[in-house]
């Protein structure tokens, strides 16, 4: 463990109202390598800051010296109680890595019910997030799912370790090919990231993907895999990709497989889906979803092509930050033309996205630039007051119809809010 650690406070205000609630347990989650135990080593400290006993403080790493062979229920039964002996008050209970015991469920709910443990929970995804966990602790646990760093924490790591810190276009640059992974930001060179960055990819696809049962056809989900990767950002139609798949492979590919397949992948936290919204019917339209990436850094670490697609790429940034604020996120239909993003916040309140590298690129024979008005014309169809931006890489801003105009870059630098 590093001897600082840097605050990430979007994670930490977002779990900091569950801290002593003995009736919950806290769930982790989140891609390999993303912080998950560090925002627990975090939470210890804040509540010892605040007075909590460091006695109370129960931290348990089941992939660290002294707890490795803890890989049984009786076994962490005992490990806790031997920790916990002559405690008073609200013990608070910290399992990192809690997927290397088989049958965990049952004892963690049997601390829960002692109703003097407040536990917290992390482990690999593809465990957790199955049938398992949802189905023995129903109603008795929330998620808090951690992302990689968005710009913004990426720019306020480095500041915290005295990185150097150069023009934020610069450094955007930097951040949209190294990705997010938080130890990447404190190797020198870019063959070190790389090299960090491909042994987690490594990890994450050994350690969720290859042990996954559910995979009957490894030839086909890797297929998928890299066609979902590559392609990240785009819509993707279920019915078109088996048409697809079926033809290349000389055989059928049935929709029930690949959205089988898909969800493995997000499990994995590798991708996330996105679904379109009709802003008349207000309701979900199935078919041509998105999915992006958790980090960049999937594609960009190998893929020999380094070259920025900035379409799908500043989307994949925008929709990771809204997520990590919070927002419930969808794609926009309205009527023949889309937004890119809609966004609900937990106040129910909505805002608008275009996503653009620049808005000044097109302009016709009339001196009309197409692409304004390509970004505006969808924004200024939607009838009602919420806000609506129009985010590009552009320094010189144009507001219009009440529409907001910010550079990207900025705008995420500032952590600003939609």
């Amino acid at each position: 463990m590093m001897a600082k650690l840097f605050k990430r406070e979007k994670y930490l205000s977002r779990i900091r109202g569950f801290y002593h609630a003995t009736d919950i347990i806290k769930v982790i989650t989140g891609l390999r390598r993303c912080g998950k135990s560090s925002i627990m080593e975090l939470i210890s400290k804040e509540l010892v800051a605040n007075g909590v006993n460091k006695e109370n403080i129960i931290f348990i790493k089941l992939d660290k010296k002294g707890y490795k062979r803890i890989k049984t229920p009786e076994k962490l039964e005992a490990a806790i109680d031997k920790l916990a002996e002559g405690v008073k008050g609200i013990k608070y209970l910290f399992i990192d890595e809690i997927q290397k015991v088989k049958g965990f469920e049952e004892v963690v709910n049997a601390y829960r019910e002692e109703e003097d443990y407040s536990i917290f929970i992390t482990g690999s995804n593809s465990y957790l997030l199955s049938g398992e966990l949802s189905t023995y602790l129903t109603g008795r646990y929330i998620e808090f799912e951690v992302g990689t760093l968005t710009f913004d924490e990426y720019l306020g790591m480095k500041e915290y370790f005295k990185i150097s810190v150069g023009e934020r276009a610069d450094e955007f640059e930097k951040f949209i090919k190294e990705g997010g992974l938080p130890r990447n930001v404190l190797f020198d060179n870019v063959l070190d990231k790389q090299t960090y960055t491909r042994s987690v990819i490594k990890e994450i696809y050994d350690k969720d993907i290859k042990r996954n049962k559910k995979i009957r056809n490894r030839e086909l989900f890797n297929i998928i895999q890299t066609y979902i990767i590559n392609n990240f950002g785009s819509k993707t139609s279920v019915g078109s990709l088996c048409e697809y798949l079926s033809k290349t492979r000389k055989e059928s590919v049935r929709k029930e497989t690949v959205y089988k397949y898909l969800e493995i992948l997000e499990n994995a936290k590798i991708i996330s889906k996105c679904k379109r919204f009709d802003t008349k019917s207000k309701r979900s339209l199935n078919g041509e979803e998105k999915y992006y990436l958790t980090d960049l850094s999937f594609y960009y670490a190998n893929n020999v092509d380094g070259r920025v697609n900035y379409g799908p790429v500043l989307e994949n940034v925008v929709y990771n930050y809204a997520k990590s604020k919070s927002y419930q996120i969808s794609i926009g239909k309205v009527d023949d033309l889309e937004v890119d993003f809609i966004l609900r916040d937990p106040m129910d309140k909505y805002s608008y996205v275009q996503v653009a590298r620049t808005i000044y690129s097109d302009e016709d024979e009339h001196g009309i630039d197409k692409t304004q008005e390509r970004e505006y014309r969808s924004l200024e169809k939607i009838q009602d007051n919420y806000p609506k931006y129009v985010l590009s890489l552009d320094t010189l801003l144009q507001n219009r119809n009440g529409i907001i105009h910010k550079n990207l870059t900025y705008f995420m630098s500032q952590n600003m809010d939609f």
